[in-house]
């Protein structure tokens, strides 16, 4: 294996010219250290979602509440409406109840530790890991997929994902330098993470073009595409589900508010039937209801078929709102049910941020 100072100063050098332009980010050389509100927003925001997807919410977010202690004020209901489209809804909620806490006990600043950052609602290892290095230069080891990709290729690491993170995790941590000035901490995590999402892609990585294939021991074996290797995942299971989109007399959509607790907590929807394999398909109210066709969605744990059924109604405990106000405050799920019953189809399920 290639010392270790050698593929930190190649990666390095090859981030200083190649580093993606990011609204979060700061630019290698810059001098000064980005917002930590905004490393943490980014960071919040990119689990489980695409950097073009998460772009456009988080110039959103960024412009109407430029500051944690602006986003702290801000109802639970405007603060879920404005994450419509985002996923993992749970996020939102941990989001509002960490920008609370730092409002309220550090006064609007974010610890500058990774464990004073751990202490924080919704604050995970890799995501106080993230912003304890990107926005303060700490020694963290940060391992998101695009880093367990990149160290399973450059180890030629036989293990089988899921049972392989740990192993992955302490070969990262070995890239991590100790607390000297000029380490550049911060940047050996994006440079990492920029690797991985441009070079060291899941198919097809560009190994030509890796600054620092000398040291990779998959692409010396000639299957670097091969690792990490990987365990099959056992098939989703698949629900259905019935969602009404009642209308009144004058085109407004008719929404419900949510449970707190459960898939999609807090968030306005569709009036729907439970998700299960024989789902009670009840109406709200009593309508001459039409038959649309279906949507498909694919959830973290099963995938659903969801029935979309039309009728024009009164129903007194309802949300009413406009077609347009609808789509923009619906998770994507009930917004391609909302969009079936317009005539158009429904948006495409974002990936990981690694596209």
């Amino acid at each position: 294996m290639t010392p270790v100072p050698e593929i930190r100063a190649a990666l390095l050098a090859w981030y200083d010219r190649q580093a993606r332009t990011l609204p979060w980010r700061m630019p290698p050389g810059a001098g000064t250290r980005p917002d930590p509100y905004r490393v943490w927003l980014s960071e919040v925001m990119l689990q489980q979602t695409t950097v073009p997807h998460a772009t456009p919410y988080f110039l959103e977010f960024t412009a109407r509440w430029p500051t944690v202690s602006d986003l702290a004020a801000v109802p639970d209901a405007e603060l879920m409406a404005a994450w419509a489209g985002l996923g993992y809804y749970a996020r939102a909620r941990n989001l509002l109840a960490c920008a609370r806490v730092v409002a309220a006990g550090h006064g609007g600043v974010f610890p500058d530790t990774e464990a004073g950052l751990r202490a924080l609602p919704g604050v995970g290892p890799y995501t106080a890991a993230a912003v304890a290095a990107i926005a303060f230069d700490r020694p963290a080891n940060v391992v998101d997929g695009n880093v367990e990709r990149v160290m399973a290729r450059w180890f030629a690491v036989e293990t089988p994902l899921p049972a392989a993170k740990p192993e992955l995790t302490a070969l990262a941590a070995g890239f991590v330098t100790d607390d000297r000035p000029g380490a550049r901490h911060g940047d050996w995590a994006q440079a990492l993470m920029d690797l991985g999402a441009t070079i060291c892609r899941p198919k097809s990585p560009a190994c030509e073009a890796c600054p620092v294939a000398f040291g990779c021991a998959a692409r010396a074996g000639g299957d670097a595409a091969t690792y990490p290797r990987k365990v099959r995942k056992a098939d989703r299971p698949r629900r259905r589900g019935v969602a009404w989109v009642l209308r009144d007399a004058v085109g407004r959509v008719a929404l419900v508010r949510r449970p707190d607790r459960g898939l999609l907590g807090g968030m306005l929807g569709l009036p729907t039937s439970d998700w299960s394999e024989a789902p009670d398909a009840a109406p709200p109210v009593a309508a001459d209801w039409r038959a649309l066709g279906q949507v498909e969605h694919v959830f973290t744990h099963f995938h659903l078929t969801l029935e979309v059924r039309l009728a024009t109604a009164d129903w007194p405990n309802a949300l009413w709102t406009t077609p347009d106000e609808a789509a923009r405050a619906l998770p994507s799920v009930f917004r391609k049910a909302l969009l079936l019953s317009s005539g158009r189809p429904g948006p495409r399920r974002a990936g990981r941020r690694s596209a």
